[in-house]
Protein backbone atom coordinates (compact mmCIF):
# COMPACT_ATOMS: atom_id res chain seq x y z
CA UNK A 1 0.00 0.00 0.00
CA UNK A 2 2.67 2.52 0.98
CA UNK A 3 4.89 1.47 -1.91
CA UNK A 4 2.10 2.32 -4.38
CA UNK A 5 1.67 5.76 -2.78
CA UNK A 6 5.39 6.53 -3.02
CA UNK A 7 5.55 5.39 -6.63
CA UNK A 8 2.70 7.72 -7.57
CA UNK A 9 4.68 10.84 -6.51
CA UNK A 10 6.16 12.58 -9.57
CA UNK A 11 9.95 12.67 -9.73
CA UNK A 12 9.91 16.47 -10.15
CA UNK A 13 8.15 16.91 -6.81
CA UNK A 14 10.69 14.70 -5.06
CA UNK A 15 13.57 16.66 -6.62
CA UNK A 16 12.07 19.99 -5.53
CA UNK A 17 11.53 18.75 -1.97
CA UNK A 18 15.10 17.42 -1.76
CA UNK A 19 16.51 20.72 -3.06
CA UNK A 20 14.41 22.73 -0.57
CA UNK A 21 15.44 20.58 2.38
CA UNK A 22 19.12 20.56 1.46
CA UNK A 23 19.32 24.30 0.82
CA UNK A 24 17.46 25.08 4.05
CA UNK A 25 19.69 22.73 6.03
CA UNK A 26 22.91 24.13 4.56
CA UNK A 27 21.84 27.72 5.19
CA UNK A 28 20.79 26.97 8.78
CA UNK A 29 24.05 25.11 9.46
CA UNK A 30 26.32 27.83 8.07
CA UNK A 31 24.42 30.73 9.64
CA UNK A 32 24.27 28.99 13.02
CA UNK A 33 28.03 28.45 12.82
CA UNK A 34 28.55 32.19 12.16
CA UNK A 35 26.30 33.14 15.08
CA UNK A 36 27.85 30.53 17.42
CA UNK A 37 24.58 28.65 17.84
CA UNK A 38 24.11 24.88 17.88
CA UNK A 39 24.88 24.34 14.19
CA UNK A 40 24.33 20.57 14.10
CA UNK A 41 20.90 20.82 15.71
CA UNK A 42 19.72 23.45 13.23
CA UNK A 43 21.28 21.69 10.24
CA UNK A 44 19.76 18.29 10.99
CA UNK A 45 16.37 19.74 11.92
CA UNK A 46 16.39 21.73 8.69
CA UNK A 47 17.11 18.54 6.77
CA UNK A 48 14.05 16.67 8.04
CA UNK A 49 11.38 19.37 8.16
CA UNK A 50 10.25 22.42 6.16
CA UNK A 51 9.65 25.42 6.83
CA UNK A 52 9.32 25.30 10.64
CA UNK A 53 13.08 25.13 11.38
CA UNK A 54 13.71 28.23 9.28
CA UNK A 55 10.95 30.14 11.06
CA UNK A 56 12.10 29.06 14.52
CA UNK A 57 15.72 29.89 13.72
CA UNK A 58 14.75 33.34 12.47
CA UNK A 59 12.74 33.96 15.62
CA UNK A 60 15.07 32.56 18.29
CA UNK A 61 18.51 33.18 16.77
CA UNK A 62 18.09 36.32 14.69
CA UNK A 63 15.06 38.39 15.72
CA UNK A 64 14.95 37.97 19.51
CA UNK A 65 18.70 38.44 20.12
CA UNK A 66 18.57 41.60 17.99
CA UNK A 67 15.64 42.90 20.07
CA UNK A 68 17.54 42.13 23.31
CA UNK A 69 20.62 44.00 22.13
CA UNK A 70 18.53 46.98 21.03
CA UNK A 71 16.83 47.02 24.41
CA UNK A 72 20.20 46.92 26.22
CA UNK A 73 21.45 49.81 24.05
CA UNK A 74 18.45 51.93 25.04
CA UNK A 75 18.95 51.19 28.74
CA UNK A 76 22.63 52.16 28.80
Amino acid sequence: MLNEDVQSIPVGVIVIVVILLLSQSIWLFTDARKRANNRWFWGVWGLINFPLPMLMYALFCIYLPKKRSERKDHLS
